[in-house]
């Protein structure tokens, strides 16, 4: 029995379960398959990955203030983050990945980092 690549049509050769006749064609097959989906996750990477090195930069220890003017004047997107905690008192923090974020008075900032 003989199978086809998924991909070009081509007679494949080699083991029973081989599925694409050459590492080309199945990067080309899985490269149209994702292609919607791997546009909007490489967009929103890029601004997770923009905003935490924003976040880095302005908070090179582990705790500072600074004002969302400074922020939005680096590029920073606030409706991009990975994750927001709710301290007791009923604070939220807004993270992205290991570097974090809460709004306090007159649109200061104050960024932590999750040690």
């Amino acid at each position: 029995m003989e199978k086809s690549c998924l991909e070009c049509g081509e007679n494949i050769k080699g083991r029973i379960d081989k599925k694409f006749c050459s590492d080309y064609c199945r990067n080309a097959y899985h490269n149209k398959v994702n292609q919607d989906t791997t546009n909007l996750i490489r967009n929103t990477n890029n601004l997770l990955r923009r905003n935490h090195r924003i976040l880095q930069e302005l908070n090179p220890g582990d705790k500072t203030t600074t004002s969302r003017n400074k922020l939005l004047s680096k590029g920073f997107n606030f409706e991009y983050f990975t994750s927001i905690y709710n301290t007791k008192s009923g604070n939220q923090y807004f993270f992205v990945y290991d570097q974090g974020y809460l709004r306090l008075e007159n649109d200061i900032y104050a960024l932590v980092k999750r040690t």
